[in-house]
């Protein structure tokens, strides 16, 4: 199996459960748009935060890659392949988190 491989299994798993907990969002009293908005800034960060330390990593030579089972292109020294990981847990958690919580508990907190 290929780094590639692993990766597009773990992410898939992961959109289908985001893509249920948007859609159940108006059930929880609550705006799709708004946990959309929460997954695309948690991947965007979580996606520079892998790509700057991934590649200061690589750089420091702490750990290499078997080339024979990367698909080739990089983003800075990461190979884009390390990108499912914080992929999936930007798309994972807060989904899990929206899906496990209701209204009343979120309003109860503020």
């Amino acid at each position: 199996m290929t780094y590639a491989g692993l990766g597009v299994g773990v992410v898939v798993a992961c959109a289908a459960v985001a893509a249920w907990a948007v859609a159940t969002e108006p059930r929880r009293g609550r705006r799709p748009a708004r946990l959309l908005a929460v997954l695309g800034l948690t991947a965007a960060a979580l996606c520079l935060l892998t790509v700057v330390f991934d590649s200061l990593m690589i750089a420091a030579d702490l750990f290499r890659y078997d080339e024979a089972a990367l698909l080739g292109p990089r983003v800075g020294r990461a190979p884009v392949e390390d990108l499912a990981w914080p992929l999936a847990a930007a798309l994972a958690l807060p989904s899990l988190l929206a899906l496990t919580t209701d209204r009343r508990t979120t309003e109860a907190r503020a």
